[in-house]
């Protein structure tokens, strides 16, 4: 069929699945991605995250991943939340989770339509595929300002002028020769909104990232303690943060996400502190079923939930503070540490730290009783 048509059949197949964005561009498109890639590890800005350091040289050229491959069709899922996120961190005594995490797990909701639209462009031109939903190490976001989706803002994510910053990436990569779109145009400006909005000051320059300062890394990808100077200025963002996003200008075109697998589930608006913190793992397990914050695991979401109870400045959650010095996990009782002496008077945290450090056997959490 004429190359023109194929695009447009393509575009319906897309639409017919639910993707609200679909572009299209070639693996030779982001010649840049692979020296900013290098910068950005070569400053160890990755932190944790040692798979970016090993997929680096297949992560710079798709074409490392399959060869065989001459297209991609960058397709876009708008997840919108119904309010603002940022008005849900005045709510001290709840905590606050990212907008994408709310709903289901994108990846298989993604996966399973990828799929589908992959499976019609074989049957109906005999071309090879592969798809690609954040997990392969195939650069999303350059690819998608390549195919015009949008463009990568000053905040390093996509901003598209239909969906603002609300947009779920999958990537259709084919054998077929398609004719690549025109890449989206940095529509920034001056704007400096998403930098200075970050409480960790996680930008060292427009269009720069340090992971190790990123709220949503220290909360999601970070495995170990999360460093004393990050701890306040979490709040009570228990998981992932959504400040740099949510105050884009491009939001005004935004829409709330019409797939109801994607909108936020009840129980996990602003959930409460209390009830969070006295989870088990089978409890945890059982109330983020099917939700991206399964993958950070019980004691680190426990650590999440110690900090932002620690900046709650509520006495009343104390007890529950307390129970958690008890805990297995030396992430939750270090972080029960801290909680505690941003909450009781100096004099109670002493007394406390003279009877129980004593008989702390972990060096990291032993050494939380003894932080000024």
């Amino acid at each position: 069929m004429a190359a023109a048509e194929l695009k447009e059949r393509i575009r319906r197949w897309a639409e017919a699945e639910g993707f609200d964005a679909v572009g299209f561009t070639t693996p030779d498109a982001i010649p840049e991605a692979s020296a900013r890639l290098a910068a950005f590890i070569a400053d160890d800005r990755q932190g944790d995250m040692a798979w970016m350091r090993d997929t680096a040289e297949r992560r710079g050229d798709p074409r490392r991943l399959w060869p065989e491959m001459r297209s991609i069709i960058m397709l876009g899922k708008n997840y919108g939340p119904d309010e603002s996120p940022l008005a849900r961190l005045d709510d001290h005594g709840g905590g606050v989770i990212s907008v994408y995490a709310l709903g289901s797990d994108y990846h298989e909701l993604i996966k399973k339509r990828l799929k589908a639209v992959a499976r019609t462009l074989v049957r109906e031109t005999g071309a090879e595929v592969k798809v690609f939903v954040d997990t392969a190490p195939l650069m999303e976001k350059p690819l998608a300002e390549a195919a015009g989706l949008g463009w990568q803002g000053k905040h390093t994510n996509l901003v598209s002028r239909e969906f603002g910053s609300w947009l779920f990436l999958g990537a259709i990569a084919t054998t077929a020769e398609i004719a690549p779109d025109t890449a989206g145009e940095d529509r920034c400006g001056s704007c400096r909104a998403c930098l200075d909005i970050c409480p960790t000051r996680a930008f060292p320059a427009p269009y720069q990232l340090d992971a190790r300062r990123c709220i949503s890394y220290l909360t999601i990808e970070h495995k170990g303690h999360i460093p004393l100077e990050f701890r306040a200025p979490i709040g009570n963002r228990i998981f992932g943060c959504d400040d740099c996003l949510a105050v884009c200008p491009w939001n005004k075109f935004a829409r709330q996400a019409s797939d109801a697998k994607l909108q936020a589930r009840p129980h996990l608006r602003n959930p409460r502190l209390k009830v969070l913190a006295e989870l088990d793992d089978a409890g945890f397990r059982a109330m983020f079923a099917g939700t991206p914050v399964r993958r950070a695991g019980r004691n680190r979401f426990i650590r999440n939930v110690l900090i932002a109870i620690g900046n709650s400045g509520d006495p009343a959650l104390v007890p529950t503070v307390r129970e958690r010095l008890q805990d297995p996990s030396p992430l939750v009782r270090a972080m029960a540490i801290w909680a505690l002496r941003k909450l009781v008077p100096p004099d109670e945290f002493a007394a406390l730290a003279a009877a129980l450090a004593p008989a702390e056997t972990d060096l990291e959490v032993a050494a939380e009783w003894r932080l000024e």
